[in-house]
């Protein structure tokens, strides 16, 4: 890529389709169906892997920094739940790899020399103490890169001590075997990658392999889907509890309204009872009262004259 082609994916990434104005881009948006949800949580298998022996190639959907970077600034508004997407295409990728590594197994179980249970468990003991040198040293390779020396020579005595428990547990399965038998490859495949590890390999090969781009490419596959697993966990519990909470609210709201409209029939049947007990005003009465006031405030200005 060139150094031209290298900013403008910078730029992309940081202000989103709409930078240059440039329409026919914002076409596709990122909620678009054809838009890789992976992409946008930076998990894509098809990007991590990129450049190893297990390259996928090209994502069949859509992998773009500027909707990428759409999607940043979205979701800072708005809950997407995106999350649920790219979780539902790690847990694919990595059934089918797990599925590969139980085939692999397999397939060795049936080529390799059979062993006894104890010598298995010697051989097993070797390659844990293999691995455990191969991630030490990847990682004081990664300190030293980082210019922290101090803590890569603290890491590199620790190895040390592990390559010495590893030619105890090497000599014990030696003793427990013929020679000629010792003397062929028994491999293991990784339980993280799928590769194959030999038990004699050197200091050098298990570096390469657990420092490398494909083995930490898969780490990294694994641990987003645990993230993203954990994250779809939290964000279903707290839908469910939202949607209770508004459920809660209604019913109270119905129950309030049920409430009032019973107590103002219960009021108005009461008025209308008090009105029948009453019963019709007198006219009668009234218009005789009314007389009898008239008369006596006659008599009274007769009385005055």
């Amino acid at each position: 890529m060139s150094a031209q082609a290298q900013m403008r994916a910078l730029l992309d990434q940081l202000m989103g389709t709409a930078r240059d104005g440039d329409e026919t881009r914002q076409r596709v948006k990122f909620t678009d169906d054809r838009v890789c949800k992976s992409h946008l949580l930076d998990c894509c298998p098809h990007d991590i892997l990129a450049g190893t022996r297990m390259d996928l190639g090209e994502c069949t959907k859509i992998h773009d920094l500027a909707l990428r970077a759409d999607y940043e600034i979205a979701s800072k508004e708005r809950d997407l739940f995106f999350e649920l997407d790219a979780m539902d295409h790690l847990e694919s990728f990595i059934a089918e790899c797990d599925r590969r590594t139980e085939l692999a197994k397999k397939r060795l179980a049936e080529t390799q020399e059979e062993i006894s249970a104890e010598v298995s468990a010697k051989a097993e003991k070797v390659h844990e103490l293999n691995e455990e040198i191969g991630k030490l040293l990847a990682k004081a390779e990664q300190l030293g890169a980082e210019g922290n020396v101090d803590e890569s020579q603290k890491i590199l005595m620790e190895v040390e001590k592990v390559r010495a428990k590893k030619k105890e547990a090497e000599e014990e399965y030696r003793n427990s075997m013929p020679a000629s038998s010792f003397q062929q490859q028994k491999l293991r495949v990784c339980e993280v990658c799928s590769a194959y590890l030999g038990l004699h390999d050197n200091d050098r090969r298990l570096a390469d392999h657990f420092g490398g781009k494909l083995h930490l490419g898969f780490i990294q596959i694994r641990e987003k889907l645990d993230q993203l697993r954990k994250t779809v966990a939290e964000k279903q519990e707290k839908r469910n509890q939202d949607r209770l909470r508004r459920r809660e609210e209604r019913e109270r709201e119905e129950r309030l309204s049920r409430r009032f409209s019973r107590e103002r029939a219960s009021r108005e049947e009461s008025w209308e009872s008090g009105r029948s007990e009453r019963g019709p005003p007198d006219w009668r009465l009234e218009s005789s009262n009314g007389k009898m006031a008239s008369r006596r405030s006659e008599e009274k200005e007769a009385g005055e004259i």
